[in-house]
């Protein structure tokens, strides 16, 4: 987590012109920014369009940002709404790529202790992967930015541009989907 302080001074500093600066905000968040996309948008190439079109409407619109919530939750709010007008352009919701390896997923390592039990926590994983790959974009968004970020409900609601019950029942949602449909692996 980036000290406010530092934050600010970064963020008064590229409003000035200083490219350096706004560099450096892009370096602490590109991989946290990249992987929100990749989860919404399942397919590496888009994410990374969506993650340098973010940055790019970012800087454009610095000037604009008030600092009512943190830049990461501004810049969180911009990467979701891109990825989501993707989704909508592209009539999908996120299909997964078969065969299309995502930042997140892991290789079963020689010595591990049970292979039986590797090759379920795989599959677990995948079932999981795809449930909520089949969540409806506006779920799996508030699902990822509470789950995986660990954005508190408010600033969630800022990210996405909703009252707080929204995203409160959203995520209920989310979760009662996934729950049924993890159901057989627990």
């Amino acid at each position: 987590m980036v000290p406010a302080a530092e934050e600010h001074e970064l963020i008064g500093r590229a409003r000035g012109g200083d490219l350096s600066a706004f560099e450096a905000l892009v370096r602490r968040y590109q991989d946290r920014v990249y992987n929100l996309a990749y989860q919404l948008l399942r397919h590496r190439e888009d994410a990374l369009e969506v993650s340098q079109e973010a940055f790019a409407k970012a800087y454009r619109s610095l000037a604009h940002f008030k600092g009512g919530s943190s830049f990461f939750t501004w810049l969180y709010r911009i990467v979701t709404n891109l990825a989501l007008d993707q989704l909508r352009r592209q009539g999908r919701e996120g299909i997964l790529h078969h065969g299309e390896r995502g930042p997140e997923e892991r290789e079963w390592q020689e010595g591990a202790s049970d292979p039986l039990e590797t090759l379920k926590a795989k599959e677990l994983e995948r079932a999981l992967e795809q449930a909520i790959a089949a969540l409806p974009p506006s779920q799996r968004a508030i699902f990822l930015l509470r789950e995986v970020e660990g954005l508190s409900y408010q600033e969630i609601a800022q990210a996405v541009g909703c009252s707080l019950g929204t995203v409160m029942s959203r995520l209920y949602a989310a979760r009662q989907k996934l729950k049924e449909a993890l159901r057989p692996y627990l």
